[in-house]
């Protein structure tokens, strides 16, 4: 049987999972990794090149040895990651600089640039993108503060790119993760000089732009050597990793919804014209599929909350849950569920909704507790996490649907960890107000870069074809009593976290994350 390899370079970890040519999930492997800040530059989060190609290659063994397929088998090898995390080649395509994705060394620069008038407007119009995470500001604080490596540049690339370059592909890239650097334009998806000139950069520094699924090289006899795989195979090009995700549950359509639940939550819209918030609000990519570009709005650690409490607040449910062998989080679950709608007026201060353009979020906390204590209020300080996510991203939505088409009637596809949670799944729906869909594959990026690779390898005509890959677990059906009773939950929460958000602005409060220059 021939299998295809999809590499993913997370935020947090990098993994390699192997598939069939026909879609079936095999095995995956991963290796955690961090990212480094530089001595002495404040907000940096540095991107360690030979140390993570390193483990690239440690999980590429990996999921061969474990898996029990000879790496002869495998026909392509594709790869996607993390978005707006980049690297800074030189001529002979070497690195000389990397960042990772919310690297913000660039307070000052982005601060700078949204100081000229017009300019900010005018590059979101053109890319989809504000400075927050883009290229422009990184690339100019590289020229203030490292010039000689700037002077030396010749092409900046994607992690995801990277990944496949380092294995023997040529540099390029390509639209789904090339768009979140603001450099690419959102009407043709193809690089535009002058979203790096009007920023003073330097107008050649993006390589050829291509398409997923696209073969840019094959694997070299090195890298064949340091993983077992057969030199000469197809390395394909992927893309980043929500894009990818969208592609690899049939997301593939104008105006489908996918909502994606992890350490963040992102609400993705297909659109089929390129579209931007007419308030900056929203960030619009280009998605993974020609001709199709994404509206999305982001949750900020609705998955890191949760962990949080449990690891912070929850000791005696840590206990009872080692006691009978069950995970923390099941039983922290089923003590929300017993929580009506609303969690007890607890009022969590974490996730805001999306504004890309002042991208800055409250200091995290709780209001409105109530001094009785014990599991009854832990199980709806919980609550009220799990709620925050969904009430958040009912608003995201309604944000998207403002200025964007979203297909009515077609359920919401709700992807990731929190989706195997029937009680989360189940606020979820009733916050939207709409059905949602719960596919069974639990790998959707690794699915979707393995569509990439599948078709490079023959096995597809297009990535769009692994639409028929998709299978589903569930659908959940919003209660209407419930939706009602959550739009009430939502405008208390939106009034009390406005003067949350303040504080946090006047520096009362450190807050749980800002974008540079926000």
């Amino acid at each position: 049987m021939s299998h295809v390899l999809a590499i993913d370079a997370g935020t947090g970890s990098v993994r390699a999972a192997l598939f069939t040519v026909e879609g079936r999930f095999v095995a995956v492997a991963s290796r955690p990794w961090e990212h480094d800040p530089e001595p002495g530059v404040p907000g940096s989060m540095g991107f360690a090149t030979e140390r993570n190609h390193a483990l690239v290659l440690e999980t590429v063994r990996e999921v061969l040895a474990t898996s029990g397929i000879g790496g002869s088998a495998v026909q392509a090898v594709s790869a996607s990651a993390m978005r707006e995390g980049l690297v800074v080649l030189d001529a002979a395509g070497r690195e000389l600089w990397a960042c990772a994705n919310v690297d913000s060394r660039a307070d000052v620069e982005v601060v700078d640039l949204q100081a000229r008038t017009g300019l900010l407007e005018e590059v979101y119009r053109r890319s989809g993108q504000t400075f927050a995470l883009a290229a422009q500001p990184r690339l100019l604080w590289l020229a203030r503060h490292r010039p000689d490596l700037y002077e030396r540049a010749a092409r900046v690339v994607m992690l995801s790119e990277w990944v496949l370059h380092r294995l023997g592909a040529e540099p390029v890239m390509e639209p789904s993760n090339g768009s979140t650097s603001g450099m690419l334009a959102l009407a043709t998806r193809s690089a535009d000089p002058e979203l790096a000139t009007l920023c003073g950069l330097r107008g050649d520094l993006v390589p050829d732009v291509v398409e997923p699924g696209t073969a840019v090289g094959k694997l070299s006899d090195s890298a064949a050597e340091a993983t077992g795989l057969a030199a000469g195979i197809p390395l394909a090009v992927g893309g980043g990793d929500a894009q990818l995700a969208a592609l690899g549950l049939g997301q593939t359509e104008p105006g489908q919804v996918l909502l994606t639940g992890g350490t963040f939550w992102q609400l993705n819209v297909n659109i089929g014209e390129p579209l931007t918030h007419p308030d900056l609000a929203v960030r619009v990519n280009g998605a993974a599929v020609p001709g199709l570009r994404q509206a999305e709005a982001i949750a900020f650690h609705p998955g890191t909350a949760v962990r949080w409490f449990r690891d912070t607040f929850a000791a005696p449910e840590v206990a009872t849950a080692r006691e009978g062998g069950r995970n923390p989080l099941d039983v922290l679950t089923e003590a929300a569920a017993r929580v009506p709608v609303g969690a007890d007026g607890v009022i969590p201060i974490f996730s805001d909704v999306m504004d890309y353009r002042h991208w800055r979020h409250a200091a995290p906390s709780f209001l409105n507790l109530s001094l009785d204590g014990g599991p009854r209020l832990r199980a709806a300080m919980f609550r009220s996490l799990l709620e925050n996510a969904a009430v958040v991203s009912a608003a995201n939505l309604d944000l998207v649907s403002s200025f964007a088409p979203v297909a009515p009637d077609a359920p919401v596809v709700f992807a990731g960890g929190a989706a195997a949670s029937p009680v989360w799944s189940q606020i979820v729906a009733d916050a939207l107000g709409r059905s949602l869909r719960v596919p069974k594959v639990t790998e959707a990026t690794a699915q979707g870069t393995a569509a990439c690779a599948a078709t490079a390898a023959g096995a597809l005509g297009t990535p769009a074809d692994a639409a028929a890959w998709v299978t589903w677990e569930r659908e959940v059906t919003p209660d209407p009593e419930r939706h009602e009773r959550y739009r009430e939950v939502r405008a208390r929460w939106e009034t009390a976290y406005t003067p949350q958000r303040e504080l946090a602005r006047r520096g009362v409060t450190t807050p749980m994350w800002h974008a540079p220059g926000s």
